[in-house]
């Protein structure tokens, strides 16, 4: 009997974990997708509503979001999201120079050759498509999966998986700043430009020039996270 319980609250949990990591990623696709406003006010009920999820997972995902800092709970009051602002861009983009400069020395002499040719040529293919067809639903998408590719397959090559969680909640920040930034041609050119120059010097054995790219890749976009808000 007491073996049968054990059981049962064993799968109760872990039922009760993988709801919650459900209740997780929703949060953060309706947030990404716009479906929810940065800056949000909202109650635990709409929340229940609109993500289809029980009460019990929502309020554990709702706590690890709060601990991530991307929402505040304000007991017997409501849940508001984070609007991303001044501190908020120039924080996340300092930890991401500290993580991905030392990340991109690394991947320099370490990446495979194969996977560097396939970087520099889906870059130099989606720098011709924009200028070829401009921001279409198929060339966002490719700078958007360049974005996480070439960035991700980085700090991967640290084999490290405390720094592997900490970027995952860093890249969520990331994307809580893109939300509001708007996507020019010019724009898109010059990041995709940016990560080919980083490719290169990675594809010439060079980490001090690949750090050295990296580092200014990641300064133009911090300045162009920070001009959305000191132009308001």
């Amino acid at each position: 009997m007491a073996a049968r319980k054990r059981r049962a609250d064993a799968s109760t949990g872990a039922a009760g974990h993988r709801l919650g990591d459900v209740a997780y990623a929703r949060i953060l696709e309706t947030l990404f997708e716009r479906k929810i406003p940065a800056g949000a006010f909202l109650s635990q009920s709409d929340l229940v509503k609109m993500l289809k999820v029980p009460v019990a997972p929502l309020r554990d995902a709702l706590k690890l979001l709060e601990a991530e800092g991307i929402v505040v709970i304000h007991p017997r009051s409501g849940i508001q999201f984070v609007k991303p602002g001044l501190e908020l861009t120039r924080s996340t983009y300092q930890y991401r120079s500290i993580l991905e400069r030392a990340a991109t020395a690394v991947y320099a002499q370490t990446a495979d050759e194969s996977e560097l040719a396939e970087l520099e040529r889906r870059h130099l293919a989606a720098i011709a498509a924009v200028e070829r067809e401009g921001l279409t639903e198929h060339t966002r998408a490719e700078i958007e999966a360049l974005e996480t590719l070439l960035h991700h397959s980085i700090i991967g090559s640290l084999s490290n998986p405390l720094i592997d969680s900490a970027y995952k909640r860093l890249h969520n920040y990331v994307r809580l700043i893109r939300l509001d930034r708007r996507v020019t041609v010019p724009l898109a050119l010059h990041s995709l430009r940016e990560h080919l120059q980083v490719v290169l010097a990675c594809k010439a054995r060079n980490p001090e020039a690949a750090a050295a790219a990296m580092q200014a890749h990641l300064t133009s976009a911090l300045q162009r996270g920070l001009g959305l808000y000191l132009s308001y």
